[in-house]
């Protein structure tokens, strides 16, 4: 596979497929890994602690059989790897050669028929109430970086948004006359998000104070203490502050896990499942039914301990 070759598949994955910088980073390693093994074998995963180098060629993913993806995804597993780490490799092979083969550059696809690893259906982690209640109210509201991380907050649990959507929001983005913003997800999807009293409340008494934060003269909504957007990453440990101050216990806790607890709590009030989907953003309902399992079990656990003969 040439220089040219690997740019048109990274400018599919990027403009087609709707792929982050992330995914593509990985899917260009996952498949520099996965040339390395057929041309070395196992012997290629002693140097995984090395930058990836590009070394996929198409004479190398011509030859590739369906025992070698295998054998591949075998040995990932068998040196470490978790089954979503070989689902991933899986899937980033199956799109190298879903492209070449639909752009007449190689003939079979010997990943098609391979079946994915099955992935462990791990719940996820969520809030009780009073825990997200805690939370919110941790802010400084006498603080212009405070008023800003209530907002944050706010805006997370009460959208259900994801750390990314709420670092790409702009000003431009909201309409808090209808309680809704626009935001862009996944694969550059748009989607309106719904933002509830509290939310909006709290986004009003931010944008207040947003000048005093650095002048910012750009239109991104959250800025840091200089006026500049907000990374992924500054939402994210803005979120763990709070959660050492006000559930020391509870240090797993990412911008990701209000997402979950804005679905449970959605669906535990008896909000629809497909209205779930809508308000997250998910292409498909079975990744939205993992948040009915843990409503289930949350009405077990208030069974087991309420009920005599439980």
């Amino acid at each position: 596979m040439s220089a040219i070759d690997i740019l048109h598949f990274v400018n599919h994955l990027k403009v087609e497929r709707g792929c982050s910088a992330h995914t593509l980073r990985a899917y260009l390693r996952d498949l520099d890994q996965f040339c390395d093994f057929l041309e070395n074998g196992p012997a290629a995963f002693q140097r995984s602690g090395q930058e990836a180098r590009i070394r996929a060629s198409l004479d190398l993913l011509r030859r590739a059989a369906k025992h070698d993806v295998r054998a591949f995804l075998a040995h990932v597993r068998t040196t470490g790897g978790t089954p979503r780490t070989a689902a991933r490799k899986l899937a980033a092979i199956r799109a190298a050669f879903r492209y070449f083969t639909r752009t007449g550059l190689l003939d079979e696809n010997p990943a098609l028929s391979v079946r994915a690893p099955k992935l462990p259906r791990d719940l996820p982690d969520v809030l009780s109430i009073p825990e997200v209640t805690a939370l919110l109210e941790a802010p400084d509201a006498g603080d212009p970086l405070g008023v800003r991380d209530r907002a944050i907050l706010e805006t997370l649990y009460s959208s259900g948004v994801r750390a990314a959507e709420l670092a790409g929001l702009s000003l431009h983005d909201l309409d808090l006359d209808q309680g809704v913003m626009r935001v862009l997800g996944k694969r550059k999807k748009e989607r309106i998000a719904h933002l509830g009293s509290y939310a909006v409340r709290a986004i009003t008494a931010y944008l207040a104070v947003r000048p005093q934060l650095g002048a910012p003269a750009h239109a991104r909504l959250f800025v840091n203490a200089r006026g500049g957007p907000l990374t992924t990453r500054s939402i994210q440990r803005i979120v763990e502050k709070y959660v050492r101050q006000v559930l020391p216990g509870r240090r797993e806790i990412s911008p990701h896990t209000l997402r979950h607890t804005f679905a449970t709590h959605m669906l535990d009030a008896g909000a629809d499942l497909r209205v779930v989907q809508e308000l997250l953003g998910h292409e498909s309902l079975s990744s939205t039914q993992i948040y009915t399992h843990v409503s289930i079990d949350r009405l077990k656990e208030a069974y087991r301990a309420a009920h005599p003969h439980a």
